[in-house]
């Protein structure tokens, strides 16, 4: 049996074309406004997935990076101290080794031990050094001063670190405690007992004991310059893993642009398509339409 197709139902279905037409040329519109392709899930369903993923990811990786910008920060810092612990060590051990000369005066030996006191003054206050308002050679305590100038000798520090987290497989330990760069206070080589007693010794013209100390001296520099390696190994790292985040980021931030950001060219090249489409469809709805029942009539 045939269909009938009435006038009504040829104007129902030619207003359906032109509004398909019309909705498809303003789907490009809004393309081509926003710079996205993926302004609603229902643009690419599959796409919105990989689109949510990658900004989670790039959320992650902008977190890690951050961390590794502190991390290398307070690294940087850490290694800048330590250089002057290590120079004004250094500049110890050179007046201990001039004050033991048997040719030395007394008074030479008294002006050794009062730059030596004012050394030590200096090694204590570096040992209480602050970064972002944290004392860096206290471990987890940062909040807490680890050496006074009268009682540096007897003091330990917390030994536990800092830990920064760059990926889910890499965390580091930025921090080296105090007791790794100045001794545990039970250390014969505790640098601020070494000093101190450098101090009494050449106070009173004792260069045999001043001499005896001239192990303790060098043992020291030697675990100062150490923790220095450690720190410079650090951060080598850190800053390779910084490396890694940036090409990462970039990485994904392609892969992004692709799910999410429109081709201009062939969005453009679509829209005029669309309106030449809704053009000759308004065109041609406009001639059916004419028609009425008058026509049939004549």
């Amino acid at each position: 049996m045939a269909l009938r197709v009435t006038p009504g139902m040829m104007n129902m279905q030619m207003m359906r074309n032109i509004n398909t037409n019309l909705v498809r040329m303003d789907g490009n519109m809004n393309v081509l406004s926003t710079g996205m392709k993926l302004n609603k899930p229902s643009d690419d369903p599959v796409g919105i997935t990989y689109s949510l993923r990658y900004r989670s990811e790039l959320s992650f990786n902008d977190q890690y990076q951050k961390n590794a910008d502190t991390a290398l920060s307070w690294l940087e810092y850490t290694d800048t101290v330590i250089s002057q612990i290590n120079d004004i060590s250094k500049r110890a051990n050179q007046l201990l080794v001039q004050s033991v000369n048997g040719t030395n005066p007394p008074e030479a030996s008294i002006a050794i031990s009062t730059e030596l006191e004012q050394i030590y003054d200096q090694l204590v206050s570096l040992g209480n050094s602050k970064f972002n308002d944290k004392f860096i050679f206290n471990g987890q305590l940062t909040d807490q001063a680890p050496y006074d100038v009268t009682l540096a000798s007897t003091q330990g520090t917390d030994a536990f670190g800092i830990t920064y987290k760059f990926t889910e497989g890499a965390s580091i330990d930025v921090n080296v405690s105090g007791q790794d760069v100045y001794g545990l206070p039970t250390d014969p080589d505790n640098l601020f007992g070494v000093m101190q007693r450098i101090q009494t010794a050449l106070s009173i013209d004792d260069k045999a004991a001043a001499q005896a100390e001239l192990e303790n001296m060098s043992t020291r520099l030697t675990k100062i310059n150490e923790a220095r390696s450690q720190i410079g190994a650090k951060t080598n790292r850190v800053s390779l893993i910084s490396n890694r985040l940036v090409d990462l980021e970039m990485n994904l931030t392609a892969m992004q642009s692709k799910v999410e950001d429109a081709d201009y060219a062939e969005t453009i090249m679509k829209l005029k398509q669309d309106e030449s489409v809704y053009q000759a469809s308004l065109a041609t709805s406009a001639k059916i339409m004419q028609i009425s029942l008058l026509d049939y009539l004549r």
